[in-house]
């Protein structure tokens, strides 16, 4: 039986009924009362008691507050109140009786009732002439603001009993003024309304509000997701790809040129997007003028009460519980994948292993979370031999709790996963742009095995990665250093701690030796957040290979990693080129060019266009300018352009086949077939 909620008093304010709990607060329907009968109904929301002394947490809150207090827009909710009391933070609002867009779609849905493509431009216009507000906002020193709400989801866009439709939830708005409690790369938002920028974790601007509000404008259309949903991870592949498969199937009814806003609304790139919240809602304006629809609240109102929607008219005296309720905040941490079903969670925890390397040479105890990354990092030969909690010493493929780690190529460090490797050629920094050109140009499919040697006083110290590719495109890589494991690096960055870490690797055989899985089934991470994790962890193991200086390099064609990857969806050129910008000087750079014993010429056979190197701009119209051979000292001279700039396209149009000039080849021997 559930037990009535009972008002409290929060500063003026009487708090009548929750009616909203999300991942960092609460909200209420309460009333302040004055002098003569004067009484108003505001939302009152407040901090979850539990986050109340969490620094971060409260920072978020204030921010909110800052922000929401500068915006007066009739399709914005209003804050009219900020307050503390006995230690406690609360913001009173705008109370917006009536429902959510969210709740039109669904009921749209299931109902199968096609909403009138005036209802859904009224919608649209009402939340792009809030976000045009918004985006547009000033502070006092007459400096942008730079608001991007990055929450523009049909939950967050309120429909009153009179039609009007209200943006709510400006809880994660990055504004380049105030000071930031989110981290750079940390991703926020719903899952399904995020913009491709956002999913990767980039720096946002207005542009991605309005990809989300193409999202809202495709489900209002089709009455469907846009991008499916189900698997998480498969959902943000699908936006950070753009894939808008699913609105051209449920389409068909639609207008075209109303498909020609929702196109470009949902551009994978933002310059390929209306430039601001203006334009998309004065392209908008052009339809509803040229197809001289009526777009009014009215019309909203009158489909919310067909579908059974807008709220009905209760008398005080009744329970406060059949009262409508305001929008939700924002939700928690979603799991898709369950919770291990343990008796003890931690059983793992308790087991003691020991290795022996040689007969006699036994280490440990070992806890299971040290002996993962011993093996992981090659520092355990596969040819050793455990014991688990004293039993007799066997093979490590007599332990199905560690048989991902001894069944993967990808993480088995000694010649029978790629005897290949004994081929291998010298580390050349000069080469391995261009080597990283031909793989990602060629589209080859295999598996990149470098080793560096690093001289640690009169000893070498050896670190290998490998780097497998499918298509042309990085996938998975493998590395010997203990520091890019992917739990360390969440550690680093702060996404996760330490203990959370521990919790999860202590039922890792749980789940399949899967550290993500781990941690997004225990609800330490969510899907998205672990998306973006794997893709910072591979791209940052691979731009680390433009540090090394010497040692060894092999490309095995057709090997695969037989690893359960995500598709990271990564640019290949676009990294190669990033790595050479921020890892190769321009003294170095020179020295390179300095060995060409001919003119620079363009290819005749270059392998596609000059954009798909990735260059600045810059770059890209230096090298636009060798159109008949030149030698780099006149190309020096000849530029009106920094001399490391023209020194970097040079090079990196020679290492990517776009130009030729004797003197510049990568060793051939450096890409095998397998044996």
């Amino acid at each position: 039986m559930d037990v009535p909620f009972a008002p409290t008093q929060l500063g003026p304010y009487t708090l009548v009924e929750r009616v909203a709990a999300g991942g960092m607060a609460e909200v209420y329907v309460a009333r302040r009362r004055g002098p003569h009968g004067f009484e108003k109904t505001v939302a009152v929301k407040r901090i979850l008691p539990e986050l109340a002394q969490d620094h971060d947490f409260v920072s978020m809150f204030v921010d909110e507050a800052r922000v929401s207090a500068r915006l007066c827009h009739p399709n914005v909710v209003q804050v009219f109140d900020f307050g503390e009391e006995s230690g406690e933070l609360y913001m009173a609002m705008e109370y917006v009786e009536g429902t959510t867009v969210a709740k039109l779609v669904r009921a749209a849905a299931s109902q199968d009732v096609p909403l009138p493509l005036e209802v859904v431009l009224h919608v649209i216009l009402s939340v792009l002439r809030a976000l045009e507000h918004a985006h547009g906002m000033r502070g006092e020193q007459g400096r942008p603001l730079g608001l991007v709400h990055r929450d523009v989801s049909p939950g967050n866009m309120l429909v009153s009993r009179g039609g009007e439709v209200k943006l709510t939830d400006f809880g994660i708005v990055r504004a380049a003024e105030l000071e930031r409690r989110t981290n750079v790369g940390q991703v926020k938002g719903k899952l399904g309304y995020m913009s491709p920028e956002q999913v990767l974790g980039k720096d946002l601007d207005p542009r991605s509000d309005l990809f989300t509000v193409g999202i809202v404008l495709a489900e209002l259309l089709t009455r469907a997701p846009l991008f499916g949903s189900g698997n998480e991870i498969a959902v943000l592949e699908r936006i950070r790809d753009g894939d808008v498969s699913t609105f051209e199937r449920t389409a068909e009814d639609v207008p075209d040129d109303v498909k020609r806003l929702v196109y470009r609304a949902l551009a994978p790139t933002p310059q390929d997007r209306f430039a601001s919240a203006a334009v998309f809602a004065e392209a908008v304006e052009e339809i509803v003028r040229r197809r001289r629809l009526r777009i009014a609240p009215s019309g909203l109102a009158k489909v919310a009460r067909t579908l059974g929607l807008m709220p009905e008219i209760v008398p005080e005296s009744e329970d406060a519980s059949k009262r409508r309720t305001i929008a939700p905040g924002r939700a928690g941490r979603e799991s898709t994948i369950p919770p291990p079903a343990l008796d003890d969670p931690f059983e793992v925890r308790s087991l003691d292993y020991h290795a022996e390397l040689t007969p006699g040479e036994i280490v440990g105890p070992l806890t299971f979370a040290r002996l993962v990354e011993l093996l992981v990092t090659g520092r355990l030969p596969s040819t050793a031999r455990l014991s688990r909690d004293k039993s007799p010493f066997r093979e490590l493929v007599g332990y199905p709790e560690l048989s991902r780690f001894v069944s993967s190529p990808a993480l088995k460090w000694d010649d029978s996963a790629h005897p290949e490797e004994r081929r291998a050629v010298e580390f050349d920094r000069r080469t391995l742009p261009q080597l990283l050109y031909r793989l990602v140009n060629g589209r080859e499919t295999g598996v990149l095995l470098v080793r560096h040697d690093v001289e640690a006083g009169l000893s070498v110290r050896e670190k290998r990665k490998k780097v497998y590719f499918v298509d042309g495109v990085p996938e998975f890589v493998a590395s010997t250093d203990p520091r890019e494991l992917l739990g360390e690096q969440l550690i680093v960055h702060g996404t996760v701690l330490r203990v959370e870490i521990d919790r999860a690797l202590a039922v890792l055989p749980r789940y399949g030796g899967r550290l993500g899985d781990a941690l997004v089934g225990l609800g330490v991470l969510r899907s998205v957040e672990l998306y973006r994790a794997v893709f910072d962890q591979v791209e940052a193991r691979i731009m680390e290979l433009f540090t090394w200086t010497k040692g060894s390099v092999v490309f095995v064609r057709g090997a695969r990693s037989h690893e359960e990857t995500v598709p990271l969806g990564f640019m290949g050129a676009d990294l190669i080129a990033r790595g050479v910008r921020a890892h190769y000087t321009e003294e170095e750079t020179r020295e390179f060019l300095s060995v060409l014993t001919g003119r620079i010429s363009p290819s005749p056979r270059p392998p596609g266009r000059v954009e798909a190197l990735r260059l600045t701009f810059a770059e890209e119209k230096v090298l636009r300018s060798i159109v008949s051979p030149v030698t780099f000292t006149y190309l020096i001279e000849r530029e009106r352009m920094p001399p490391d700039v023209v020194a970097r396209a040079a090079f990196l149009g020679l290492a990517g086949d776009y130009l030729v000039a004797e003197g510049f080849r990568v060793d051939d021997g450096a890409i095998v077939d397998p044996t």
